[in-house]
């Protein structure tokens, strides 16, 4: 079991996932979430994101920083070796 948390102030649990890849890819759509709403101008604007996915003990495994960048498209934060996806 994996916590997803927005460690941006005031810190905030997200969801849980069963998985590492279904983490991960609710911190993707997070992100997205995130640059849309840059787009549009909803909500408060800011510097940037923070995430962070926990263990079920607490600990965080891993760490993402991310500043929408609304020049662009929205591009994934989660590479395809992230994921564990083979091209085979």
């Amino acid at each position: 079991m994996f916590e997803i948390w927005e460690t941006s102030e005031p810190a905030r649990l997200i969801s849980d996932a069963g998985s590492l890849k279904v983490a991960l890819e609710k911190v993707d759509t997070m992100c997205r979430l995130r640059h849309d709403q840059a787009v549009a101008h909803v909500g408060e604007a800011r510097e940037g994101y923070q995430f962070e996915i926990r263990d079920h003990r607490g600990k965080a495994l891993a760490r993402l920083s991310y500043v929408p960048d609304t020049s662009r498209a929205y591009q994934s934060v989660v590479v395809e070796e992230m994921r564990g996806e083979d091209d085979d």
